[in-house]
């Protein structure tokens, strides 16, 4: 926390504004959409909320199919499950970790040639980072496929100068309580279309008609923010540049005192791009290092210290078991390589230097251990 939240949550108290609308409400959606440069923003309970409030703006339904990036988690896939669609799900690559845009553009062939062409995109961008959006945003405009932009993960990125989160027909956002801001529980619909954000409205609030009584013509949803929570986002937001700034200050620190080992690559910054650097993620090459991902997530944990796989792609879930993935060449995706080699550090921005240190020397100790081992069996 800022410490500045307890002056919103106190008006919200004062002023007897407890429930989902207010004037927190509105001052965060107008908050939000100007940092973001959009013209509308509406405030909901959770970034799945969003996305699953576009596919409905989007018409999807039962039998629709539906693009998605493999590698994310589950969140950015389940609401079209909740429609009754079929995923596809596009695979990544090495640049940004994000969709591949020669997949899609593959996968968006196929399906004009032997239909349907999907009802919507989702792209990702990842751990904080940027999809390549020129090119997504080309091929999608080719076939007339509308774009969902899954910026859960990357508030405060850039890409050529346009925020993350700006670039598809919608925009989302999570303030989940371990995203880069966090509102405890929420999360942003965003887009440049006014009536499509009433409409999102009109939805989130249970599909209410104007009329003197409650009457209800169709299906809505309790997809809400309070006005507290709301007022815990201004703050946070308002904190936004000094929250990327220190989690890019934790990324070089890792890049400076752990990149020089042979073996260990980190997620790079895509050019003319701001990665907001959410989560610091790297590769470990298994050859080079004599270690994986699980061992040195082990070694850690014997130090206190959390460390998470890279995401599992979503084509390896069974719960998409029977979904079909597109990526470049034949075999082992890129997805799954990233899964297979990716590890995630700790990057709190309340983490001190100290902490952070002690997770970068544990690290050094265990792949030199490690390397010791494989060259000298005596070494035990």
């Amino acid at each position: 926390m800022t410490g500045n939240e307890q002056e919103y949550i106190n008006k919200a108290f004062s002023s007897n504004w407890i429930a989902p609308l207010g004037p927190n409400v509105d001052q965060f959606e107008a908050n939000l959409a100007d940092y973001v440069k959009v013209n509308n923003a509406l405030a909901v309970s959770s970034g799945t909320a969003a996305i699953h409030l576009a596919l409905r703006l989007l018409n999807v339904k039962k039998g629709d199919v539906i693009f998605c990036s493999t590698l994310t988690f589950v969140a950015s896939a389940n609401p079209i499950l909740y429609e009754g669609a079929t995923p596809v799900f596009i695979d990544a690559e090495f640049e940004t970790w994000n969709m591949c845009p020669v997949s899609l553009e593959k996968a968006l062939q196929n399906a004009a040639k032997d239909g349907p062409l999907p009802k919507a995109v989702i792209v990702v961008n990842l751990y904080g980072q940027t999809a390549k959006m020129d090119e997504i945003i080309r091929v999608c405009h080719e076939f007339g496929v509308p774009i969902i932009e899954d910026a859960a993960e990357s508030l405060g990125a850039e890409y050529r100068g346009k925020k993350s989160g700006s670039f598809g027909d919608f925009g989302i956002f999570s303030f989940n309580g371990n995203k880069i801001i966090t509102t405890s529980g929420g999360g942003m619909l965003v887009t440049n279309n006014k009536e499509d954000i009433e409409q999102a409205r009109f939805l989130s609030t249970q599909a209410r008609d104007k009329a003197a009584h409650y009457q209800h013509s169709e299906m809505g949803f309790n997809y809400k923010l309070s006005n507290i929570l709301a007022g815990i986002g201004i703050a946070q937001l308002q904190a936004i540049e000094e929250r990327v700034e220190k989690k890019r200050e934790i990324f070089f620190r890792y890049e400076e005192e752990l990149g020089s080992l042979d073996g260990i690559t980190f997620m790079k910054e895509y050019r003319d791009s701001r990665h907001n650097r959410w989560l610091t993620t790297l590769m470990i090459d298994q050859a080079k290092t004599s270690t994986t991902p699980l061992k040195l997530i082990e070694a850690l944990e014997k130090e206190n210290i959390e460390a998470r796989r890279v995401w599992k792609p979503l084509h390896l879930q069974p719960l998409f078991n029977e979904a079909p993935i597109f990526q470049v060449h034949e075999g082992s995706s890129v997805a799954e390589r990233l899964f297979e080699n990716g590890l995630c550090l700790p990057s709190g921005t309340n983490m001190t230097k100290e902490e952070q240190y002690h997770v970068i020397n544990t690290i050094k100790k265990v792949i030199l251990k490690q390397k010791e081992c494989s060259t000298n069996p005596l070494v035990v």
